[in-house]
């Protein structure tokens, strides 16, 4: 995919940041994934970090993860999520969430015996090469139902694109998400990952979004090209 301009996404990163500060939250960006679960592990309202974005299950290399997070006027955390990049030359995104390696950077080590992951939707057999994780999405209920979610996915758009220009955008998320109309659901697809991990007490029953690199591009040029 051709590398998008740099002006361009920073303009379409402002809108998103300055929508942001009207409501009053402050984002910042880090790359540290220790730093990213220490944050996580003090909001008590918060599940825990899916392992995929933990360094004690999941590594992520320099330059192949970020994560966002949204403070209030009085320092307080109201949001957060983060985003990884799979690189998928050889496989694709359904292989990588059945053989664990999507959760674990070694299922043999890590995951539990009965854990299991089943990737129904078609999809996912031909999102394949650059893949953009984003996902641990959470926003405080009292920020909620104030378009905090389209925010901060712009921002996640935004940078995954300047940082990467991935072929494929994705993310997982249960059926109510495709009820309410939290995310666009546009492009979707039932049984993204049937999930259980016996030792993290996980169990889901995921919907899979998805963009590709083409799509990213076209949503940046028409924010920027209307200003």
């Amino acid at each position: 995919m051709k590398r998008p301009n740099p002006l361009q996404i920073s303009r379409f990163l402002q809108v998103y940041d300055h929508a942001a500060i009207q409501k009053g939250v402050k984002l910042s960006i880090g790359f540290d994934f220790d730093e990213y679960v220490s944050i996580t592990s003090g909001i008590p309202t918060k599940g825990r970090t899916y392992p995929n974005f933990r360094p004690d299950r999941s590594p992520i290399r320099p330059g192949d993860g970020y994560w966002v997070v949204g403070a209030n006027e009085n320092k307080e955390v109201v949001l957060v999520e983060a985003a990884r990049l799979y690189d998928l030359p050889n496989s694709n995104l359904a292989e990588l969430l059945e053989s664990l390696k999507f959760f674990y950077a070694q299922p043999s080590k890590h995951a539990h015996p009965d854990d299991r992951c089943i990737c129904k939707a078609p999809i996912a057999r031909q999102i394949t090469g650059k893949v953009a994780y984003h996902g641990d999405l959470w926003v405080r209920k009292d920020f909620r139902g104030q378009g905090m979610v389209n925010i901060t996915a712009g921002i996640m758009r935004g940078v995954s694109l300047a940082m990467w220009a991935p072929d494929f955008t994705c993310y997982l998320a249960g059926r109510w998400s495709v009820d309410k109309r939290v995310y666009d659901a546009s492009q979707c697809e039932p049984g993204g990952s049937i999930l259980r991990l016996v030792a993290e007490g996980i169990v889901d029953d995921d919907w899979l979004f998805w963009k590709t690199g083409e799509d990213l591009m076209r949503s940046v040029n028409a924010q920027t090209e209307t200003r």
